[in-house]
């Protein structure tokens, strides 16, 4: 059935409307723990100037916060293992990256340029809206709001950690570990996941007395990457959802 050109211009900007609103709302709420981080990362011995660069070109959460972590429990000696158990953390974002690119399309400078968005939440976004145009939008709006407001909170998180001091006198040393639980709880609802989660929370927990930080991390990442390789407990993967408006023109159903 062909649609009305009038009829399908206007659904298709409402989409991307709805897109930029979720964006906007994510990146609100993401941009709030900035502020934790540039505390946490003060207080684990970082310059407010590292904290800000790491913000500007790192920029992924989850391996921010587990650089700082390990450097504040283990200081420069655990710099090796700090650089590891963030790198593991940001592999993630090469599979968002593959599963980006064709929403992103075509162009180098297009592509270079979504690389350093791409993450968590502007995916999440993305994949979210139901036209390709919608996709584009979210995760653009998504991850430009998000680093513009990471940027700024880490700034004042650093400034603000810098003149109070401890972080742990306001609870803000168990920051990274909110950060974490935020991003896999909503994985967890499936028997694979679960297991995953339980498995390597058990190793970290009974090897962290034991070893350098940051260690204990990079073991239990192990536990996923054996599940992952064996699809233990897993059923096959279904192929993705395309958005509406390619499933039309590729005449899908």
């Amino acid at each position: 059935m062909t649609l009305d050109p009038q009829f399908d211009g206007a659904h298709s900007a409402g989409e991307a409307r709805r897109a930029v609103r979720q964006g906007l709302g994510v990146a609100l709420a993401t941009s709030a723990y900035g502020i934790s981080f540039g505390a946490l990362a003060v207080a684990a011995g970082l310059d407010v100037w590292q904290t800000c660069v790491m913000s500007l070109f790192m920029f992924t959460g989850g391996s921010q916060f587990a650089f700082a972590g390990v450097i504040g429990a283990g200081g420069i000696v655990a710099a090796p293992a700090a650089i590891a158990s963030a790198s593991l953390l940001g592999v993630r974002n090469v599979a968002y990256g593959m599963r980006m690119s064709p929403v992103i399309g075509a162009g180098f400078w297009r592509r270079a340029a979504a690389a350093l968005f791409t993450i968590d939440e502007s995916t999440a976004v993305s994949l979210a809206q139901r036209t390709l145009r919608a996709r584009r939008v979210g995760f653009w709006v998504t991850g430009l709001a998000i680093y513009v407001g990471w940027n700024i909170s880490t700034l004042a998180g650093a400034l603000l950690g810098d003149v109070l001091g401890d972080p742990r006198a306001y609870g803000l040393d168990a920051a990274a570990a909110a950060a974490f639980l935020a991003l896999l709880w909503p994985r967890l609802r499936r028997r694979q996941p679960i297991a995953v989660g339980v498995a390597a929370a058990v190793i970290a927990t009974i090897l962290t007395p034991a070893l350098t930080p940051g260690i204990p991390v990079i073991v239990a990442a192990l536990v996923a990457i054996v599940v992952g390789w064996t699809n233990w407990l897993g059923a096959p993967d279904a192929a993705p959802e395309e958005p509406e408006d390619v499933a039309e023109r590729e005449g899908l159903p």
